[in-house]
C-alpha cells in the first residue's frame, strides 16, 4: 500500500497537500498526517472524520502508510468479518515490501507472533482455547480478595502522609501485582518491572530492550512451571490438553501481561479521575444512583484504555467506509474515536449508563478474552481506595494534569490527591469507614419477666419481697392477676320506633 492508494475510490478531489503557508509539521508524504507527531490525537480523528468520513489515510513510523478505521459501525464490521480482514502482518504489504524496518518503534506489537490474536481458523481455536481454559480456572471470589488486600497492602505505604500520587503510587501498581499473582510470578513484581511494561508500550527508544526485560523473565517462569506446575495461569496453560510450546506459552503470557496491565492501569486513572474532578459523577456514586461497575462502563466509553489496536490486514480487496481497500492494506482497530461516533452518540453528555455496547474490549474472534480480570481489578481497586480514603480530592487545578499520548493509549502522567490521614489497615480486613462495636462476650437467654398489671381498689396487691438475682433461663415468679370483670347483660338492639326517636332528639 502506498500513500497514494489511500485516495477515495471514484473521485477527483484536491491531492491530500497543506495549504500554502500551512506548516508542515505532522505532515508526510502526499499530505497525510503522522500520527506519532500528533499532540493531540483526539482533536486529529475528528478533522480526519471530517476529511475523509468513517475510514482515513494516515502514516506510522517512518512514514509507513495505514488505514485507521474511525467509525462505530466500520470497525465492527472489521472485527467482525475474519473472511476479509486478519490479524497476521506476514500479508501486510509494507512489511513483505521491506518498508517496515526490523528496529521499527511498533514491532514488538505488529510483528506475527505465535498466538491466539495473530492466527486464524483451526490454529486460532486450539490457541484460544487454551487461553480461555487457563482464564475459566481463575476463581472470581479470591481474586477480588486478593484485588482487595492488594489494595490495602499499597495504600498503606501512602495513607499516613495524607497526600499522594495515585498514579504512580497506586494505579501503576495494582495491576501489575495482580496480574504477576495470576500468572504465578508474584517474586517477580518491583518497580523495574513496571518500568519495563510501560516502556514497551510506549513505542520508545528502548521499547525494544524493555520487552525483552520483561519477556526474560517469562521466559523463566515458563521453565520453572514446566518442571513444577502449581495453580496458576502459567501452569494451566502448560498442562492444558492443546499442549502449548515454551514459546507459545511465554508469548501468551506475555500477551495477557502487557494487554491486562496497560489497559487496566489506565482505565483505573481515568475512573479515578473522573469521580474527582467532575461533582455530578461523585454524587451519584455516593448517593447510590450509579455504581462503582457502572462507573467503569461510562469510563470505557469515554476514555477507553487503548486509543487504537495494532492491527488488522485486508485479506482481499474490499471497501469499508467509501474507501477501496486493497489486498495486503494494514488498518488500526480504533477504539476512542469509535466510541464518540457522533452517529452513536450525538451527545457526548448523555449518559450511557447500564450500555455495554462500546469497543474498549474489540470485538468478533478476537475480543479481548481478559476483560473481566481487568473489570475486577477496576471495581474492586477504585471501590476499596474510596471507601478507605472517602474525603480524596485533587490536589491541584485541573489544567495543570499532564497527559503522555501515543498511538497506543493516552496516559495520565500523575494524579496528585490530598485527603485526611489514615492509620495503615490489616490488608486481610475488609475496609470500612469505623471499627465496629466489641461482642459481648457474657451474653445469655432468659426469659423476661412479664409487667404486673395494676390491680383494682377492690383488692390490693401484698407487698413483694426484694426482687432477687436470678440464674439464666429462671422460671418467671407468680404475679397477681385482675378477676375477670362480671358478665354484662346482652344488650338488645332497638327498634324502628325507638332508633326514629334518637335521631329526632339530635342523638
Amino acid at each position: 500500500m502506498t500513500p497514494e492508494s489511500h485516495a477515495p475510490t471514484g473521485t477527483d478531489g484536491p491531492r491530500l497537500e497543506p495549504p500554502p503557508g500551512c506548516p508542515a509539521h505532522g505532515l508526510g508524504p502526499g499530505g497525510l498526517h503522522r500520527l506519532h507527531e500528533s499532540e493531540d490525537l483526539g482533536a486529529l480523528y475528528e478533522k480526519l472524520r471530517e476529511e475523509h468520513g468513517p475510514v482515513a489515510p494516515v502514516l506510522l513510523h517512518d512514514d509507513v502508510p495505514i488505514w485507521i478505521v474511525l467509525g462505530h459501525t466500520e470497525n465492527l464490521h472489521m472485527v467482525r468479518s475474519p473472511s476479509q480482514f486478519c490479524r497476521d502482518s506476514r500479508i501486510w504489504t509494507p512489511l513483505r515490501e521491506g518498508l517496515v524496518k526490523p528496529d521499527h518503534p511498533l514491532m514488538p506489537h505488529i510483528a506475527w507472533q505465535p498466538i491466539a490474536s495473530h492466527a486464524e481458523g483451526d490454529e486460532h481455536k486450539r490457541l484460544r482455547g487454551a487461553v480461555m481454559g487457563a482464564i475459566s480456572t481463575i476463581d472470581f471470589r479470591s481474586l477480588r480478595r486478593y484485588i482487595n488486600r492488594s489494595t490495602q497492602a499499597i495504600v498503606n505505604r501512602f495513607c499516613e502522609r495524607g497526600e499522594a500520587d495515585l498514579v504512580s503510587q497506586f494505579t501503576e501498581h495494582l495491576p501489575m501485582a495482580v496480574m504477576c499473582e495470576i500468572l504465578g510470578m508474584p517474586d517477580e513484581y518491583n518497580d523495574r518491572l513496571v518500568e519495563a511494561a510501560r516502556d514497551a508500550l510506549k513505542g520508545t527508544e528502548t521499547a525494544i530492550a524493555s520487552h525483552a526485560y520483561v519477556m526474560e523473565a517469562l521466559s523463566r517462569l515458563t521453565a520453572l512451571r514446566r518442571a513444577q506446575p502449581e495453580e496458576d495461569l502459567a501452569s494451566y496453560l502448560i498442562t492444558h490438553p492443546a499442549r502449548l510450546t515454551d514459546d507459545e506459552v511465554r508469548e501468551h503470557l506475555r500477551l495477557v501481561l502487557f494487554a491486562a496491565y496497560e489497559a487496566t492501569t489506565n482505565l483505573l486513572s481515568n475512573v479515578l479521575l473522573t469521580v474527582l474532578i467532575d461533582p455530578r459523577f461523585r454524587a451519584q456514586l455516593n448517593g447510590g444512583q450509579m455504581t462503582v461497575p457502572e462507573a467503569v462502563e461510562q469510563s470505557l466509553w469515554n476514555e477507553p484504555p487503548f486509543s487504537t489496536v495494532f492491527a488488522y490486514f485486508a485479506k482481499q480487496e474490499t471497501e469499508l467506509g467509501g474507501q477501496r481497500i486493497r489486498r495486503g492494506d494494514g488498518l488500526l482497530f480504533a477504539p476512542l474515536p469509535a466510541n464518540v461516533d457522533p452517529r452513536v452518540r450525538p451527545d457526548l453528555k448523555a449518559s450511557m449508563q447500564g450500555n455495554r455496547s462500546h469497543l474498549a474490549f474489540g470485538g468478533g474472534p478476537h475480543e479481548c478474552p481478559g476483560q473481566d480480570i481487568g473489570r475486577s481489578i477496576a471495581d474492586v481497586g477504585v471501590d476499596a481506595l474510596l471507601l478507605r480514603l472517602p474525603d480524596v480530592e485533587l490536589d491541584c487545578d485541573q489544567e495543570d494534569l499532564r497527559w503522555t499520548s501515543s498511538i497506543a493509549s493516552r496516559h495520565l502522567v500523575e494524579l496528585p490527591v490530598q485527603f485526611s490521614p489514615k492509620p495503615p489497615q490489616d490488608v486481610s480486613e475488609t475496609p470500612h469507614h469505623k471499627v465496629m462495636p466489641a461482642q459481648r462476650s457474657d451474653w445469655q437467654i432468659s426469659i423476661s419477666q412479664p409487667e404486673p398489671q395494676p390491680a383494682p381498689a377492690a383488692a390490693q396487691p401484698q407487698p413483694q419481697p426484694e426482687p432477687q438475682p436470678e440464674p439464666a433461663f429462671a422460671q418467671p415468679q407468680p404475679v397477681a392477676v385482675p378477676p375477670p370483670p362480671a358478665a354484662a347483660e346482652p344488650v338488645r338492639p332497638r327498634g324502628v320506633w325507638q332508633r326514629l326517636l334518637l335521631w329526632w332528639r339530635g342523638h
